[in-house]
């Protein structure tokens, strides 16, 4: 099985046990959990197991989880390190939208759809009155948002800019006038 980029070098298991007979196979991964890329700025994890902060965090932001979803330590009977996985049902039900082929209508629905999405799943990782007694009621959150939001437009539109100049001398490929 291909890993993303975050999980290599890291070792990964994959594990089938038997049901009630050879017709009703699980498959689990167990993949193993090193320490957040954000502990050397934000701190120590509050869990003392890596296996265990993905789980956590994967249960925050998804709205229903994996029921085998798990973590444990082992210590590798090779070399004696003990190590933290995280252990999840294996199924290739990952899809992808076909977004090469889409119309623009159906491209902004898609769009819209996943922002929506994300949206949700970080709306759910946080602490909503925490969040308003830090934001406040002044404008400064709304002013900073507002200025951020109006540099992404300009920047994204330099680059749109740039983009359309390097089709038009060749230097890459785009299909125009979808």
């Amino acid at each position: 099985k291909v890993v993303g980029v975050g999980s290599v070098g890291t070792r990964a298991w994959m594990m089938l046990l038997s049901g009630r007979d050879d017709g009703d196979p699980l498959f689990l991964q167990a993949k193993q959990a090193q320490e957040s890329v954000l502990e050397p700025y934000a701190g120590r994890s509050e869990f003392t197991n890596a296996g265990q902060r993905v789980v956590a965090g994967q249960r925050l932001m998804q709205a229903s989880s994996d029921i085998f979803l798990g973590w444990h330590r082992i210590s590798s009977p090779v070399d004696g390190v003990a190590r933290d996985y995280y252990v999840r049902q294996l199924r290739d039900w990952k899809a992808s939208a076909d977004v090469d082929n889409m119309d623009p209508a159906r491209l902004h629905l898609y769009g819209r759809m996943c922002a929506w999405t994300l949206a949700k799943a970080h709306a759910r990782s946080g602490d909503r009155i925490a969040l308003a007694a830090y934001l406040g009621s002044g404008s400064a959150f709304d002013e900073a948002i507002a200025d951020f939001a109006v540099a992404y437009s300009e920047q994204n539109a330099k680059d749109y800019a740039a983009l359309q100049q390097a089709v038009k001398d060749g230097r890459i490929e785009a299909r125009v006038g979808l």
